[in-house]
């Protein structure tokens, strides 16, 4: 077991070095600082053990997509890591009817895509800073639509705004913090990290506070950069392929 947990951790340095390493060369090609550009581990169907080897390694940003495997993931990595503070994000896409414990374990959600999920978030980060089961409000990302797909989830563009000012008048309990789109499939990722960066101007422009843009993941993390990305989603170039959600 030592042995393989030794081999493990090998594996996640080598795929770090390499993955911190395209962001840096992503960074300098589009004259930015490589400190501009987060990395956001996404662990989903691998292992609390693996994400406790991913905070050893110093990835405290981690992903989940679903309520389901996150909730009994983050108490798990808690326990093997009690004196690191990771701050979980929630990246999927979120029925109203899982808020109240996504309002539990997550720092971060960055699949808001409407009003009605706003006020279902609002609702359960109140109760829960009530019941002691959390301490301040909850950032959250507006997730915007490039390709309009309905089952992927996201916000129109051109209703980014009214949904920007229904997080902003949850105020006490939601803070926003920008953008996240997913690329659409099949097509070039460029010119919609394109239209994402225009986007993302507008909304700046009405909300300063909102300078996240979460783009970018293993496949397509250098088009992202170049076009303004702030946080890169990397699950396969981390974690290799699909993993089990328990040892």
């Amino acid at each position: 077991m030592q042995d393989h947990a030794g081999a493990r951790r090998a594996e996640l340095a080598d795929a770090l070095a390499a993955v911190r390493d395209r962001i840096d060369r992503a960074c300098a090609a589009a004259g930015r600082a490589p400190g501009e550009v987060r990395l956001l581990a996404v662990t989903k169907t691998f292992p609390a053990y693996d994400a406790a080897l991913l905070a050893d390694l110093g990835v405290t940003d981690l992903a989940e997509n679903r309520d389901q495997e996150a909730a009994g993931k983050v108490r798990e990595v808690a326990g093997l890591r009690p004196d690191t503070p990771i701050r979980w994000h929630m990246v999927g896409r979120l029925q109203r009817n899982k808020a109240r414990s996504v309002a539990r374990w997550a720092a971060e959600v960055q699949s808001v895509d409407s009003p009605r999920l706003v006020a279902a978030l609002a609702r359960s980060v109140r109760t829960a800073v009530e019941a002691g089961e959390r301490e301040g409000p909850l950032d959250v990302l507006l997730q915007a639509s490039l390709d309009a797909a309905p089952g992927r989830g996201g916000c129109p563009l051109d209703e980014l705004g009214r949904l920007a000012a229904s997080v902003t008048h949850e105020g006490d309990f939601l803070r926003l913090r920008g953008l996240m789109a997913v690329a659409p499939l099949g097509v070039d990722p460029e010119p919609e990290f394109a239209r994402l960066a225009v986007a993302a101007e507008g909304l700046r422009r009405d909300h300063p506070e909102a300078t996240e843009v979460s783009a970018g993941m293993s496949g397509d993390l250098e088009q992202a950069v170049a076009h303004g990305s702030t946080c890169v989603r990397v699950g396969t170039a981390l974690l290799g392929g699909r993993g089990l959600a328990s040892p």
